[in-house]
């Protein structure tokens, strides 16, 4: 099972905020240059995202209600009845961290690369995968002050304030911009690309070093960190089936539940961090560490189902029908 380079450079980032946390004028220096990174970075998804192909996809919008469904309603009520685990295996500040992953919208680039692995609707998991995003800006954190509350990691109506600043509005002005600069942006997205992960590095080294500072990993102790690993494989394994048998029960093609499957059984550490950093302030480390955790599970189960759902005898064969999986969706954006 692969592990993603990625995660080697987070975790080398929370061993370098450890071992070297910024301190005073530094942390404010790294904290002013995390705002930036963080706003800068959704007004590269908004310039990235083409707005005709994201209306095309509407025409699929069975598809897509299901996904968004499963990653704001079905995942937070898990994350909710996860609560019954304190203090048996989690602590508050994990489940929290916990609740906060059920509520950040999912992923694009990894869903599109295992429904294209399995043989699925790729197209739909494109635009599936973006319009989560979309929603997310907003519903992320409308989520958070619901099921949170004013008084978890600061969060208050000052916090979604700061979050429809630094996260809308960047987005909303790559998307004004993106007919000037959407073919610059394409032509060097594997350049912005490498801007984007770092400037999710510098928002993990920033979170991390707070959490240093203040003495919070004091609160983790190895049981309870392997107490969280067991409900996180639990939470994608029930997540994984529904996804697919409620597909199924829904009557979509085996190419449109794949795209289901991946789309809304994933969580996107790339929106996720940007948001926990706005949303819990100096309280952010612990709150990602159940999205980090997560994000490589995910990516090291799916890689496994895709791999295995590539030699069905449906994929093979091509026996099921699969006129509804090839619905004109648009072509989408590879970005996120």
């Amino acid at each position: 099972m692969p592990i993603d380079p990625y995660i080697l450079l987070l975790l080398g980032t929370v061993g370098l905020a450890a071992l070297f946390p910024a301190r005073g004028t530094a942390s404010d220096v790294a904290s002013g240059a995390s705002t930036a990174a963080i706003a800068f970075l959704f007004f590269l998804y908004g310039a990235r995202l083409s707005t005709r192909e994201a209306m095309d996809g509407l025409k699929h919008w069975r598809l897509h209600v299901t996904v968004l469904a499963c990653t704001f309603l079905v995942f937070p009520l898990l994350g909710l009845a996860a609560r019954g685990l304190v203090p048996v295996l989690l602590t508050d500040p994990l489940h929290q961290g916990l609740l906060f992953l059920t509520l950040v919208p999912s992923t694009i680039q990894s869903s599109i690369a295992f429904t294209s692995m399995a043989r699925g609707n790729v197209p739909a998991a494109i635009c599936a995968g973006s319009f989560s995003s979309i929603v997310g800006i907003v519903l992320t954190p409308l989520l958070a002050a619901a099921v949170l509350g004013s008084g978890v990691g600061g969060f208050s109506a000052d916090s979604l304030l700061r979050i429809v600043l630094q996260l809308l509005v960047p987005f909303l002005a790559g998307q004004a911009l993106r007919r000037w600069i959407g073919g610059f942006v394409t032509r060097h997205k594997k350049v912005l690309g490498l801007v984007d992960r770092g400037s999710i590095l510098l928002v993990v080294y920033t979170a991390f070093s707070q959490g240093m500072v203040q003495g919070i990993w004091h609160q983790v102790s190895p049981a309870r960190l392997g107490g969280l690993l067991a409900v996180e494989a639990v939470l994608l394994a029930v997540m994984l089936a529904l996804t697919w048998y409620g597909a199924k029960a829904l009557r979509f093609g085996r190419e449109d539940r794949i795209a289901i499957q991946f789309a809304g059984s994933k969580k996107s550490l790339a929106a996720g961090l940007p948001m926990a950093s706005v949303l819990f302030g100096a309280h952010a480390s612990l709150a990602v560490l159940p999205l980090m955790l997560f994000h490589q599970m995910q990516l090291m189960v799916c890689a496994v189902i895709a791999k295995r759902r590539a030699h069905d005898p449906e994929a093979v064969s091509g026996s099921e029908p699969a006129a509804a999986s090839r619905t004109a969706v648009g072509t989408g954006t590879r970005s996120g």
